[in-house]
């Protein structure tokens, strides 16, 4: 296992378990908000998001967590295990209100500096998780199917799930 593809919805636990699969394997991790977001909550644009993802996935090692579907083809095709969490909204939801609230004015681990999290933007990104739910979950059913032979898949839906699969993990050579 050298490259690792992690996707799945928001607050489904794609950082935190990328963080500890980094820990475990001793891969590089890289979180897609670092590429999506500039300090101070700044978007890059769609070109510069493509630009920088094209230049991690042509790395040897890494594991790889969130977004910008534009490029996951590419991803998909040099990455050797794709997971895909799988959770319910209820539970997303709860996630996302929970460590907004307990991070309130500070910065995640998986974003750049100075993107502290925002009350204020929680109603806003809690709308783009309502009016996503079934066709970013579609589009990742269908990033699932077309996964190359070459490329393990693993689901997880649960807690559990992860546990047993991390502890199933074992260090990279």
């Amino acid at each position: 296992m050298q490259r690792v593809m992690i996707v799945g919805q928001p607050g489904s636990g794609k950082s935190t378990l990328a963080r500890k699969l980094g820990e475990h394997t001793g891969l590089p991790v890289v979180h897609i908000d670092t590429i999506h977001w500039l300090p101070g909550w700044v978007e890059r644009t769609c070109d510069e998001k493509t630009r920088l993802c094209r230049e991690v996935e042509a790395r040897d090692r890494w594991i790889f967590e969130g977004g910008h579907s534009a490029t996951w083809d590419n991803r998909l095709s040099r990455a050797d295990l794709l997971i895909w969490i799988d959770r319910s909204a209820t539970l997303r939801f709860w996630r996302v209100l929970l460590r907004t609230l307990l991070k309130h004015g500070r910065s995640r681990p998986d974003l750049p500096e100075n993107c502290p999290e925002r009350l204020a933007n929680l109603p806003e990104f809690f709308r783009f998780m309502w009016r996503t739910k079934k066709s970013a979950r579609a589009k990742m059913e269908q990033l699932v199917a077309t996964a190359p032979s070459a490329c393990s898949v693993v689901c997880l839906r649960s807690n559990r799930d992860t546990r047993i699969f991390l502890a199933n993990i074992g260090n990279v050579d």
